[in-house]
């Protein structure tokens, strides 16, 4: 049997410089691909700790195994009565069994079966020692990393994200003999590359970080490094009377350029706060990898906070370096800002019409006439100003082609404000340039004018008309439109505005928009249809993240209301109805009317009742309510009121249990059968008003 103790393991792989953007998720990919491995060998371990700083990849494993536990093994073969010939020695079958085992027919057992008595092979298979398996289980790691492109150095074959110059594998105290990527396994590790650049031998896995740091002025943990980054910045900020903000993405990237950061604060010049603060952050954070800094009212102050890789004697030089490289970049900035506003938005509108939007669907030029028709019609329908939305979907695009935008094209929008407030135009036209993309991503702010939804709602949807009306749907892995989120950013902006704007009105108008610049829809027929329902379905995860049931999204969807406001109200309608104690028994009478109406077929059903022919008391009673309640929740209904309307309802539950307990619905004669059918038609008309209720039938 297999002697299992328990070890601490430690390995480095040794890099160049790795991706800053990517340094994170390979550590985790690094990490999670031994562990992965260490679990489906069966090999154990009490934790693990995971290092990444810009030229190494660690990982520490604490209590692991020494070797695999012996696994118990069973092979089942012939049955007893065909282990023997007539002369009662084994037969070809069981020797045959025996032989694939590699033993002896001797060597085998019976096992007793409720189906009859069978040959077994039973033994023990001794587990292999970890640092056996460990080169394997790493190379494979290695080998799935999430590296888009793999690159080679020098004559070497083996491919790595960077060129790779040590490895450390170290098992308890003894170095595992093994090569990965083409390096020996040793127990030495680099230091800094400017404070300590040499080898420094780890003799215990343990002691790894405490040894680098001390000598190597590494300090490789990646989350502690970067809560000393994000400490140090913040106290920088404080000693000039100012306020870091920290990206969290910029402080991951800045954390995987530096093994020993040291934050430093530099200053630009006071003209440059005359440029918009955006493109400033922009061109600090982009280029420079920067933080910048606020007063207290949330103004840009002229300062920046670096993170140096090195501890300088003369932290002035490195200052002064900083402020040297980022000088010309914000005079670019301050060049960029300064040339676009001797041109107006409408000046650069012109240059949109080379700028192709989609080859099917014509220029950006094109695409601001059809968000600018849109957009009005959206801003009419809701009583908005229908010129001031026109005007700002006619200049919603003109920044993509102004010199900032070109060179920081996060800012577009942003930049679109800037200048549109320099042309004099509406303020909230200008507004509009900036509100136009919202929401940018999951829970983000929503435009905060009408016009403002009006140019968001009409770019989404002119884009999602066009790309499905030139048959380019998005697919479950590909959607390079962004048609799943443009779709849910319309419903937001519809539902949370309380815009009572149609889906089918809007889609009908963006087709307009398309038929007269000419543009062919390939896709044209049922193209309405189409759009509605993707769009519709974009509701069915959103509820669901609130807790809504899928048979409540579907009770609704049933009745397919094209408004997102009042597919909303009808929602949380139905939700207050769900939780009601009548509502399972309506529902299951509603099931059993809908039931009893499909099976009556091709029958005209009257859709008045004839009271003479009521002679049943439950039925006199229910068509009685029935009529009361129609014009009880007509007012509600058409307010649109439908919480209100199906509470009301909730008081059927009596009558109807009644009606089907003591009427026979398909009663011999043919009047009386189609006047009860007439009845439970209306009935269920109630409740269609709001909702499909049998499909929440729960039993």
């Amino acid at each position: 049997m297999s002697t299992i103790n328990k070890e601490d393991f430690l390995i480095e792989l040794g890099t160049e410089e790795l991706p800053p953007k990517a340094l994170k998720s390979l550590s985790e990919a690094f990490t999670q691909g031994i562990i992965s491995g260490l679990e489906k060998a069966q090999i154990t371990f009490t934790g693990y700790e995971s290092f990444a700083a810009p030229r190494r990849l660690a990982l520490l494993i604490k209590g692991l195994d020494t070797a695999q536990p012996d696994q118990k093994f069973e092979r089942k073969g012939p049955a007893v009565k065909a282990a023997y010939d007539a002369e009662g020695n084994p037969s070809k079958a069981a020797l045959g069994f025996a032989r694939s085992n590699g033993v002896n027919f001797e060597d085998l057992e019976q096992e007793e079966t409720p189906k009859g008595a069978w040959l077994v092979y039973r033994s023990v298979k001794q587990g292999e020692a970890t640092k056996e398996l460990l080169p394997e289980i790493i190379t494979q790691s290695l080998n799935n990393l999430p590296i888009p492109k793999r690159m080679r150095w020098g004559a070497s074959r083996t491919e790595f994200v960077r060129p790779v110059h040590w490895l450390l594998m170290l098992q308890g105290n003894s170095v595992i003999d093994c090569e990965v990527l083409g390096l020996k396994a040793g127990n030495t590790t680099r230091g800094h590359r400017f404070h300590a650049n040499q080898e420094i031998t780890i003799n215990t896995p343990a002691d790894y970080a405490q040894i680098l740091h001390e000598q190597g002025k590494v300090i490789a943990n990646f989350d502690t490094r970067r809560e000393i980054i994000r400490e140090q910045v913040e106290q920088v900020a404080t000693t000039i009377n100012g306020h870091s903000v920290i990206d969290p993405d910029l402080l991951d990237e800045v954390t995987a350029l530096n093994e020993w950061p040291v934050a430093l604060s530099g200053r630009f010049d006071d003209e440059f706060l005359s440029v918009p603060s955006e493109a400033l952050i922009s061109s600090m954070k982009g280029h420079q990898k920067y933080f910048h800094v606020e007063n207290s009212e949330g103004k840009l102050l002229p300062h920046f906070i670096t993170v140096a890789n090195i501890e300088s004697s003369e932290p002035r030089h490195v200052v002064e370096g900083n402020e040297k490289v980022i000088r010309p970049r914000l005079a670019d900035a301050k060049f960029f800002y300064d040339t676009d506003r001797k041109q107006t938005q409408d000046d650069r509108r012109e240059k949109l019409k080379p700028i192709v939007f989609q080859a099917q669907l014509g220029s950006v030029f094109a695409k601001t006439e059809r968000i600018a028709r849109l957009s009005s019609y959206i801003s009419q329908t809701e009583g908005g100003d229908a010129k001031l939305a026109e005007r700002a979907g006619q200049l919603c695009k003109s920044d993509l082609v102004s010199e900032m935008v070109l060179e920081f094209p996060e800012l577009q929008g942003i930049m679109g404000q800037y200048y549109a407030d320099n042309d004099g135009e509406s303020p909230e036209v200008s507004k509009t340039l900036y509100e136009q993309y919202m929401p940018r991503f999951a829970g983000d702010q929503l435009p905060s004018t009408l016009i403002g939804c009006a140019v968001a709602i009409a770019d989404k949807v002119d884009t999602i008309t066009g790309i499905f009306g030139i048959n380019q749907l998005p697919t479950g892995s590909k959607d390079p439109f962004a048609l799943r989120r443009a779709s849910i950013g319309v419903l937001r902006i519809i539902v949370e505005k309380k815009l009572n704007l149609d889906l089918e009105a809007l889609i009908d108008q963006a087709i307009q928009g398309y038929q007269k610049q000419g543009v062919s829809l390939p896709a044209l027929d049922n193209l309405n249809t189409t759009v509605v329902n993707y769009m519709l379905e974009r509701f069915d995860a959103a509820y669901q993240e609130e807790g809504i049931a899928i048979e409540i999204i579907n009770s609704v969807k049933a009745l397919r209301p094209t408004r997102p406001l009042d597919f909303d109200l009808r929602i949380k309608a139905v939700t207050r109805f769900n939780a009601m104690d009548e509502a399972d028994a309506l529902a299951s009478a509603n099931k059993r009317v809908s039931n009893i109406l499909a099976k009556a077929g091709d029958i005209v059903i009257p859709d008045t009742l004839d009271e003479t022919l009521l002679t049943e008391a439950a039925e006199i009673e229910l068509a009685k309510v029935v009529f009361n309640k129609k014009q009880e929740i007509a007012p509600a209904l058409s307010e649109g009121r439908y919480a209100l309307a199906m509470e009301s309802l909730a008081a059927l539950k009596e009558p109807v249990d009644m009606f089907f307990d003591q009427v026979l619905v398909n009663a011999e004669e043919e009047a009386i059968r189609l006047n009860r059918y007439a009845l439970l038609k209306q009935l269920r008309s109630l409740f269609l008003h709001v909702a499909d209720i049998s499909l929440l039938q729960k039993s």
